[in-house]
């Protein structure tokens, strides 16, 4: 069997998350700024090993004076911890280049948690320029207080003002280095 590499690319990839604001509504966010990694055997995604990094300096959630109190200590503390990263352990549910839970160990702040996300897989086909990519729609939810991402405040109606689960969603598409 033939091991493959396989890189992100960055013009057809995107990394968003979503969360309550005010209890009633979520706000958007997305990082600018990530990479990743694939080995396969073959071109067999359901025994890979991945990688995910994200900068998070290059969080966005079209709002500045927001974005910087994310990168600020309250949260992401972007000075001290300037990335995220996700190594995964092992897949679920997966059979040849199917739809499959993925593991790993997600890393925020210094802190690493086992944290599962769905990945429907899109399938494999070579673009206009003769690259082999592959797809991929992934999700999930986190919980941000489990990272250590504990800032919130209090309502007049008692309520919070930022909800504690983290919905992520990724449009990724990989390309298999020859």
């Amino acid at each position: 069997m033939a091991t493959n590499n396989w890189v992100l690319d960055p013009a057809h990839s995107e990394v968003q998350f979503k969360i309550r604001h005010l209890m009633i509504t979520y706000v958007t966010g997305s990082f600018n700024l990530f990479e990743a990694h694939a080995v396969t055997e073959n071109e067999d995604f359901s025994k890979a090993k991945i990688s995910f990094k994200a900068n998070i300096g290059s969080i966005n959630t079209n709002n500045e004076q927001r974005d910087n109190h994310l990168k600020s200590p309250d949260f992401f503390d972007v000075e001290k911890f300037p990335t995220l990263s996700f190594i995964s352990n092992k897949t679920e549910g997966a059979e040849e280049k199917g739809d499959f839970v993925l593991v790993g160990d997600l890393t925020i702040k210094d802190v690493t948690k086992s944290v599962k996300f769905n990945v429907e897989f899109g399938g494999i086909t070579k673009d206009p320029y003769g690259q082999t990519k592959a797809g991929f729609s992934i999700s999930g939810k986190i919980n941000r207080k489990d990272f250590g991402l504990t800032w919130n405040a209090t309502l007049e109606s008692g309520g919070l003002m930022v909800g504690e689960d983290i919905k992520l969603t990724s449009e990724i598409q990989l390309i298999k280095q020859e």
